[in-house]
């Protein structure tokens, strides 16, 4: 796991980022407005990413010309599983983001005092991830200066770096077996993804207590299996479909962008 690498820096100033563009558009807006900051930029991998974030921190590295540091936990998902007893992570229990994210990005920040530039947008009623110690000093660059999600999308734009591929049926970065998909997306990630659709089913099924856990919870007549859902046909219209995030997909729909486009033209839209 990454250690703090410059314990005797004064003032640091570390952007973390998660694989989504809001993130990555934060990283261009910084190295574009303010050149004159030393800045870090960190990931901190979970071991349980889609492939697409991985792939889409590689175009970050060479769009922006940055390094970027990988901090992981010493204990993996699994070892994090059998100390909860086999219960998986839900809205309600979020261990898997306190061990395998916060913790790993604590550590690597350390005991020094610390500026984050958080990725929040101007459009957005969240606050975010607020540390203990109160070492880690959030900067919100895009909420201060009024960044919007079409300015978002315009930064990415013209900055060539594009939208990561997993926004052809997935409206969020995140663990393969994020319990925050949709039904959708949990059908996109059987259709891209079947390997890592087959592990999370694992996660579901393999209780040798005989106890049941499952990602998408239960209602008024049962557990839900993300093996029961349906084989409806799916298409670009995960990431388009109503609710909350639809000016998401209506600004993925005017660009055309999909799953497909995006492995063939490297992200480009």
């Amino acid at each position: 796991m990454a250690t703090n690498k410059d314990v005797n820096k004064k003032e640091r100033h570390i952007l973390a980022l998660s694989g989504g563009k809001d993130s990555a558009a934060l990283a261009v807006y910084m190295r574009d407005q303010h050149p004159e900051l030393d800045m870090e930029y960190v990931f901190t991998d979970s071991g349980c990413e889609l492939p697409e974030t991985y792939e889409y921190l590689d175009r970050i590295r060479a769009v922006l010309n940055i390094d970027i540091t990988v901090v992981k936990s010493e204990r993996d998902f699994d070892y994090w599983l059998k100390y909860y007893k086999g219960v998986l992570p839900s809205p309600q229990n979020r261990w898997c983001t306190r061990h395998l994210k916060l913790e790993p990005f604590e550590a690597y920040i350390g005991d020094n005092v610390a500026y984050s530039y958080v990725a929040i947008r101007a459009d957005e009623n969240r606050k975010g991830y607020q540390d203990k110690k109160g070492t880690i000093i959030p900067k919100h660059p895009f909420v201060e200066d009024g960044i919007v999600l079409q300015d978002v999308i315009n930064i990415l734009t013209n900055s060539g770096l594009g939208l990561p591929g997993y926004y052809g049926w997935r409206k969020r970065s995140g663990c393969y077996f994020c319990f925050y998909q949709t039904d959708n997306e949990w059908k996109g990630l059987k259709k891209y993804h079947p390997n890592e659709f087959e592990k999370a089913c694992f996660y579901e099924e393999n209780h040798s207590d005989g106890r049941v856990y499952t990602w998408r919870g239960k209602n008024k007549n049962g557990y839900l299996f993300i093996r029961d859902l349906s084989e409806a046909r799916i298409e670009n219209e995960l990431v388009i479909e109503s609710g909350k995030d639809n000016k998401l997909g209506a600004i993925l729909k005017e660009l055309d962008f999909s799953f497909q486009n995006s492995l063939v033209s490297g992200g480009e839209y």
